[in-house]
């Protein structure tokens, strides 16, 4: 039986927000295993600079980055979409073993397979430092936030 990921493409506006929501809230759990079952056994990933093949491969790249990335706390937002992928462009903030936060920004580029997983993921991210002052992502969306999109600087 092959694993599904509702929604399923082809992708309406809607359904790729909601898309969207759902990746991020998994990524908010900080879960490697979780979030790995949202892709394809086969996934195909490029993250920044690194190369990364297959859940067994997201799993170990998702828990080295969360064991770097403390109290991450992410948001995206939905930029563009197709029949079958997804473009987003996103924001996390987390801090350092030393104590010093920074902001992320990216973009990705998603491609699904008929049963809605994942099975290719191209992030581009730049890390800026912030005082932990200008912080203004502190967990996973509240239920006020649900259809608001943080400004991106």
């Amino acid at each position: 039986m092959t694993d599904s990921r509702p929604p399923l493409p082809p992708f309406t506006a809607a359904t790729a927000l909601q898309k969207v929501r759902a990746a991020e809230a998994a990524w908010n759990t900080r879960d490697p295993q979780r979030v790995a079952l949202a892709y394809t056994p086969d996934s195909v990933w490029r993250n920044r600079d690194q190369f990364v093949t297959g859940r067994a491969g997201i799993v170990e790249f998702l828990t080295a980055k969360w064991q770097r990335e403390l109290d991450y706390a992410l948001r995206k937002s939905l930029w563009s979409f197709g029949e079958d992928r997804i473009a987003v462009r996103f924001q996390y903030e987390w801090h350092d073993t030393a104590g010093r936060w920074w902001r992320s920004y990216g973009n990705e580029l998603w491609e699904f397979d008929e049963h809605g997983l994942m099975r290719r993921r191209e992030a581009s991210i730049n890390d800026v430092g912030i005082a932990e002052t200008d912080r203004r992502i502190f967990g996973p969306r509240t239920e006020h936030e649900a259809d608001v999109d943080i400004p991106l600087e």
